[in-house]
């Protein structure tokens, strides 16, 4: 039996090979190489100053890990998700792989916010150019408000990209959908410690722990 794997395959597997080599080539540290790695720190865990901090960030592509995207991929496959949240879009760079297993699924519905509409707009042409749009909700504007109804009854899996100090936020308006048995993975998780004592306090329902270097990986369990 031959096993389907949009992922491995054009029009897919040559657009994810450009879009990581054009983020690839560019450099964050260009706009926080003067600013202190404290003001850093303070920026990515504030939760005032994040229209900002991202509004800088607009042009670059902020991908998630090659090995990441491919966790994504697995997780969304083995689990056969159906439903599936995801908060920052960004350039849809993690939107293609988990679009990519919906498809190799037999089909089903991806959410995804993004707060900068110019991403918004590369992010669609990119999944039209992936075959994938049909998938895709993309809402435009602050994930506090676009994911706050509106949701499936049950959510099989959930990715947190978006401004790491709004995990906890969001996670608490996705918690009720949270099918048992639903994966959130959180990329640079660490920037959010209060998100990271939640998920992994057994008594709040997760199973958690780190994957890598900069993941988090929990399983709602209750």
């Amino acid at each position: 039996m031959q096993i389907t794997n949009t992922l491995a395959t054009p029009p897919v597997a040559p657009l994810l090979a450009r879009l990581f080599a054009e983020a690839d080539a560019q450099s964050p540290q260009a706009l926080f190489g003067h600013v202190p790695h404290a003001e850093v720190t303070r920026l990515m865990r504030s939760k005032t100053d994040y229209r900002d901090l991202y509004a800088r960030l607009k042009d670059l592509a902020l991908p998630v890990a090659r090995d990441t995207g491919a966790l994504l991929y697995m997780l969304a496959r083995t689990g056969r998700a159906r439903t599936i949240v995801e908060f920052g879009t960004s350039f849809g760079i993690s939107t293609i792989h988990l679009a990519a297993a919906l498809r190799d699924n037999g089909g089903g519905r991806l959410i995804t916010s993004e707060f900068e509409p110019e991403k918004v707009e590369r992010a669609r042409a990119n999944l039209a150019a992936a075959g994938l749009a049909d998938l895709v909700e993309i809402r435009t504007g602050d994930a506090l408000h676009t994911l706050a109804a509106g949701l499936p009854a049950a959510i099989d899996l959930v990715l947190l990209d978006g401004a790491k100090a709004l995990y906890p936020e969001i996670l608490a308006l996705l918690e009720a959908h949270l099918r048992p048995g639903a994966a959130i993975v959180a990329d640079n998780a660490d920037h959010s410690p209060a998100y990271l004592a939640r998920v992994r306090d057994p008594a709040n329902g997760y199973l958690s722990m780190p994957f890598g270097t900069d993941v988090e990986l929990s399983v709602r369990v209750a």
